[in-house]
């Protein structure tokens, strides 16, 4: 028995070792070319080499024992082959849909980056003027080469707007910071829409008046109630009406307007800007961005084009939405947020 074993193993692994290493072999060509192939291949060789083994063992001759060691062999094949080209099928799948959602986390961290490169450089730009400003008049005044106590006045309120300016950058800052943070978590109450559009026309009427725009709304008191935060949901919509006024020429007009629709709430802002170039309408929401065109050129105005940005972000975090279209004389911006109604069903 222990010599027939000594004899059989020499002839089997004879027979069975070149068999598997061709099988390594196209494992290792197929895995370059296809999942599926290679994992049919990396069932079919060890059935291929056992059965080559046998066959050696045999002797090349057709015994019971080897017609029974093909046909467990073919039948094992005819369920491997399937099951291994299905499971290449999926883990192919997989490892596609892995590398394109790596590749849209790199791209996506790409766009955050420069997107914070940008950021950095428009805001270090935007406060070096008013600073560069403030140091000169401070100098003037305390060298003395400005004494007149009028110019001094003037020079003091000067002063006093760009601490302004730079102070409302700052706040720019830190309520996008908050916006977009991980851990926001709003306190969401039933809020009446036209008591929070109230409100930030309150605080955004004198830069409009000043302005030379007029604000109008459509009977507030008929909007709906909607589900939010009132200090962050009151910025979103100050936000839009900012930049509104920013854009509108003296004697245009914003217009409010709100209603609801199936289970959401919506607010549009109708400004008269102009217009946005259509290639810059998807752009428009994203950090840094003033603007393209007549109506709306880079670098107007105050600030580093961080409000719609911010007014996103608020709309995100309660579950809404804020999208733009061009509608004469100028655009219509048009935040939805879940009804409050809607919210406690």
């Amino acid at each position: 028995m222990l010599a027939d074993l000594a004899h059989a193993v020499p002839l089997a692994l004879l027979f069975a070792l070149p068999v598997a290493a061709v099988g390594g072999v196209l494992l290792h060509v197929m895995r370059r070319r296809s999942i599926a192939a290679a994992m049919v291949t990396l069932g079919l060789v060890p059935l291929a080499a056992a059965l080559g083994g046998v066959i050696g063992v045999s002797g090349l001759m057709y015994t019971p024992q080897l017609l029974g060691t093909i046909a467990v062999c073919a039948v094992v094949g005819v369920v491997t082959v399937p099951v291994a080209w299905w499971l290449g099928r999926r883990f192919a799948r997989e490892a596609l849909w892995q590398r394109e959602a790596d590749a849209a986390e790199h791209a996506a961290e790409r766009h955050a980056e420069a997107a914070r490169r940008e950021l950095v450089a428009w805001m270090s730009h935007d406060l070096r003027s008013p600073l560069a400003g403030i140091r000169g008049m401070t100098d003037a005044i305390a060298d003395g080469i400005v004494s007149d106590p009028v110019d001094v006045a003037d020079y003091l309120a000067r002063i006093r707007r760009e601490s302004d300016r730079m102070a409302g950058m700052v706040e720019d800052l830190f309520q996008l910071s908050r916006a977009t943070s991980a851990s926001l978590q709003l306190s969401l109450v039933p809020l009446a829409l036209g008591e929070v559009v109230s409100d930030a026309v309150a605080a955004e009427g004198p830069v409009a008046a000043a302005a030379g725009v007029e604000i109008v709304a459509d009977d507030p008191d008929r909007w709906p109630v909607v589900r939010g935060s009132d200090s962050e949901l009151t910025r979103t919509v100050r936000n839009l009406l900012a930049n509104a006024v920013r854009h509108t020429p003296p004697g245009g007009r914003i217009e409010l307007t709100a209603g609801q629709r199936d289970d959401h709430a919506w607010l549009r802002v109708q400004d008269g800007c102009g217009g946005i170039a259509e290639e810059d309408l998807p752009r428009v929401f994203t950090v840094g961005f003033r603007g393209g065109g007549a109506a709306r050129t880079p670098g107007e105005g105050p600030g580093a084009g961080l409000g719609l940005a911010i007014a996103r972000a608020f709309a995100e975090a309660h579950g809404g939405t804020i999208g733009v279209r061009n509608r004469e004389p100028g655009c219509v911006f048009e935040l939805a947020l879940p009804r409050a109604s809607a919210s406690r069903a």
